[in-house]
């Protein structure tokens, strides 16, 4: 596993695991969120879920637990389950970056294959995979098989969130979107939320992909959007449709995988 290192900016410290910085945690203020991927996020987790009712959330992918102290702080008394399968990673981030007193974060030293395989049905209102190895999803998170684990362990009213890199078009982000879709069921919808220059085919970018059974709040994701400090979009489910129409899903039975495209040098 990588060693992390730990570099304060002022009331900011940043997590870096190799050549990338993987978190940004402030202790004395949650909800600061330094990465535009975890402020789309969290805005959508706002736009589906009211605070500050608790929520049961699953992370695939842990680092420095920024958006699990997010959710304790919004919505306190969420029983959160986080999958990291770098345990000297976690050990590191709870002696240098302490969990707040009465969190019910609960980390576990397992994959996202293995670890949602373990998870009961209907056990989460919320699962995000935020899962990189080497700058890249890894191609086992994105099958259609595994998003069926995901379906499995969603409780009715559940989201999908998924953070993705991509290049220009977003083809690989329609092909995980059409494996949400196959894998939420009939009826099931997905949309994007990422800068425009992202969402306009101006270079490569983080997407936050939004899945589920039930129809998405558009208009409230859009005014979110319209707030944001940085120009952010929403590409709505119809329109996510017409991009992706004829567009297959990722299958480990079909042999047919690949990790998210790896970012610029």
């Amino acid at each position: 596993m990588s060693e992390a290192e730990f570099v304060a900016d002022g009331d900011v410290t940043w997590v870096h695991v190799g050549h990338h910085a993987q978190s940004a945690v402030s202790l004395s203020d949650p909800s600061y969120l330094a990465f535009e991927y975890v402020q789309h996020l969290a805005l959508a987790v706002d736009a589906v879920f009211a605070r500050p009712a608790p929520l049961r959330v699953t992370h695939v992918g842990g680092a420095g637990l920024t958006l699990a102290r997010w959710v304790h702080h919004t919505r306190p008394g969420s029983p959160q389950i986080v999958l990291e399968p770098d345990a000297a990673l976690t050990e590191a981030v709870r002696r240098e970056l302490p969990l707040p007193r009465g969190h019910r974060i609960r980390v576990r030293p397992l994959g996202g294959e293995e670890g949602v395989a373990a998870l009961a049905p209907d056990s989460a209102d919320l699962v995000v995979l935020d899962a990189y190895a080497g700058g890249q999803v890894p191609a086992s998170l994105t099958t259609v098989e595994w998003l069926g684990e995901v379906a499995r362990v969603l409780a009715p009213g559940g989201l999908f969130l998924a953070n993705l890199g991509d290049r220009p078009g977003l083809r690989y982000a329609a092909r995980v979107a059409a494996g949400a879709r196959d894998a939420l069921g009939p009826g099931a919808q997905t949309a994007y939320v990422a800068l425009h220059g992202v969402l306009k085919s101006k270079g490569y970018g983080n997407v936050v992909l939004l899945a589920s059974r039930d129809a998405l709040p558009v208009d409230d994701l859009m005014r979110a959007a319209a707030r944001q400090p940085l120009p952010t979009g929403v590409v709505a489910p119809r329109q996510v449709l017409e991009r992706s129409a004829s567009t297959a899903p990722f299958s480990a039975a079909a042999a047919d995988t690949a990790p998210s495209p790896a970012p610029p040098p």
